[in-house]
């Protein structure tokens, strides 16, 4: 379970203002094996945490390349799973390598999303030159990829901007650290939003979590009605912040857990511009 927010105008008024700006959170077991941020690929060109659950290695469920390409991925929830279907982490790092366009590559996702338990994926190309798209797929919703308008936006495990109350709660708080990016020094509107990131006030009561999930989420809906999740073995693992100014120099910040210790935190920063 993930959340994402995120803001993008390709084309900001003010210098000073950011094309892109997204904080996201990674919900996992503690137990589920897996690599912090960093380059990789043929040319060290994408950069991302990997999964290295048996049978998913390579996976991810965000990431970037130098080249501009952008890619997050959340599950729906649903009550029950499919053993057998595709791991959803490949749909990710396959975009991140390829050639095609967010547009095309959605398109093809979509003929093939029946081989996938739920999901939300967002793809982006970043282009300084070009201008900025990014495009949305769920395959628990329309057959269709669409092109998303210049806005905020909020995805959860719902489709794209379900208005789940921490969905809107938390929203709201990026909102407010959004508006205020021009007149912060970089850093500290990094950890403005990590600090939205870690909200753990449950909002509750949300019959929409509860009839999507239905019996599968009822033991911890206290806990995972909040932007932050905290469980037993599992929660919030990964905070991860991403900026794109309008010269297209990215900053990327990662928080992570580390030995499975919901007390012990690491956070990195890798900086380059895009090559487009």
């Amino acid at each position: 379970m993930c959340i994402i927010f995120f803001k993008f105008d390709p084309r900001p008024v003010s210098k000073n203002a950011y094309r892109l700006i997204l904080a996201a959170n990674r919900d996992e077991f503690y137990h589920r094996p897996s690599k912090l941020a960093d380059f990789w690929g043929s040319n060290n060109e994408v950069l991302s945490g990997l999964d290295m659950e048996e049978g998913k290695e390579g996976g991810t469920w965000l990431g970037i390349s130098t080249r501009g390409k952008l890619a997050a991925l959340t599950n729906y929830l649903q009550p029950r799973q499919d053993p057998d279907a595709r791991g959803r982490g490949e749909l990710v790092t396959h975009f991140l390598t390829t050639d095609m366009d967010s547009l095309s590559y959605l398109k093809k996702v979509s003929a093939e999303g029946h081989l996938y338990n739920g999901f939300n994926l967002i793809a982006a190309d970043l282009s300084t030159e070009k201008g900025d798209v990014i495009c949305y797929y769920g395959n628990r919703g329309e057959p269709e990829p669409v092109v998303l308008a210049p806005g905020t936006y909020g995805l959860s495990n719902a489709l794209l901007e379900t208005p789940w109350r921490k969905l809107c709660f938390g929203k709201q708080l990026f909102l407010e650290a959004v508006e205020r990016s021009q007149a912060l020094p970089k850093d500290v509107l990094i950890a403005q939003l990590l600090h939205v990131l870690n909200n753990d006030e449950a909002q509750l009561p949300d019959p929409a979590i509860e009839d999507q999930g239905r019996e599968y989420v009822q033991p911890f809906l206290s806990k995972y009605a909040a932007v932050c999740v905290r469980c037993p073995g599992y929660g919030t693992r990964t905070n991860t912040v991403i900026l794109v100014d309008a010269d297209g120099h990215v900053t990327f910040t990662e928080r992570s857990m580390l030995d499975k210790d919901p007390s012990c935190w690491e956070t990195s920063t890798h900086e380059f511009k895009l090559q487009s």
